[in-house]
């Protein structure tokens, strides 16, 4: 279990659609984890919507657009406003991807992959250091989905990011899904990463459905969780134990009622102390 980051049971991706429904209905949900980009420069309506939310609900805000493997400067309004949020809301954590999304001020609005080489390493290793100085807490990474490596790439990407951990103190959310779909991508054995990221560093897990195009995979995030990423996820716990789950579901949103059985169908994956425990500190 996770020495530092709080277990905020299972949780969702608030969206849209969904906002009077939980307000409404207070739905039996642990945590809500919101896109802090969708907010930071929100009518103060959506700002007030989250204060609402927050009497009830532990928030954890995930970025989109730090670019932690950049090599352009920090966006100083953006971590202006991003800091602005987090005293807002005081959220339980804040994420963002092991990454970039642009350079030469372009943001391509993707996730974009890094070349997993000793120069990128330190690179990342500082600009880590750099965000959390920043926000003045720790930040957690996400690791990637992926459709291509760089030739130069000689560090595997899961100890790519144990490195980064060890060194900065950051946290990791650990994206089940993305780790399954770029083993797929890339043909590695996807519980040699899971063995690998340190588990007192894990802040959370992702759950998200994908795509399966028979010679690669693309995550897509607009469909049920696969029965091969429940497997991995049961993996997961079972050499991790159980850390603050959450179902992402971004694409052809359904109903709040789906997203919410996809959640509780999380827990028939733990193992029965897992799962008893649970129960002890429901």
């Amino acid at each position: 279990m996770s020495n530092f980051y709080p277990d905020l049971g299972y949780g969702l991706g608030l969206r849209a659609p969904h906002y009077e429904q939980i307000l409404r209905e207070k739905p039996d949900v642990g945590f809500f984890e919101i896109i802090s980009e969708n907010y930071i420069d929100a009518h103060e309506g959506y700002w007030e919507y989250l204060a609402d939310l927050r009497r009830d609900y532990p928030i954890v805000m995930h970025g989109v657009s730090m670019s932690i493997g950049g090599t352009d400067h920090f966006n100083d309004e953006y971590f202006r406003k991003l800091n602005k949020l987090i005293d807002f809301l005081q959220p339980a954590w804040v994420s963002d991807h092991l990454c970039f999304t642009g350079m030469g001020g372009h943001n391509t609005h993707d996730l974009l992959p890094l070349p997993y080489t000793g120069r990128a390493l330190k690179h990342v290793v500082n600009r880590v250091h750099e965000a959390q100085d920043r926000l003045n807490r720790k930040l957690v990474i996400e690791n990637p989905s992926t459709y291509l490596e760089f030739k130069e790439s000689d560090i595997p990407e899961w100890e790519f990011l144990r490195e980064v951990v060890k060194t900065t103190g950051c946290g990791v959310l650990l994206d089940v899904n993305n780790i399954y779909v770029s083993s797929f991508n890339h043909g590695f054995d996807p519980t040699l990463y899971i063995d690998t990221v340190p588990t007192e560093a894990i802040a959370q897990i992702h759950l998200a459905g994908h795509l399966n195009k028979g010679t690669h995979i693309i995550d897509t995030h607009d469909d049920h969780v696969t029965d091969t990423v429940w497997d991995l996820y049961t993996y997961t716990v079972a050499r991790k134990g159980f850390h603050s789950t959450m179902i992402e579901w971004d694409d052809n949103i359904p109903v709040f009622d789906v997203l919410l059985a996809e959640m509780n169908k999380a827990k028939n994956y733990l193992p029965s102390e897992e799962s008893h425990a649970l129960q002890r500190r429901a």
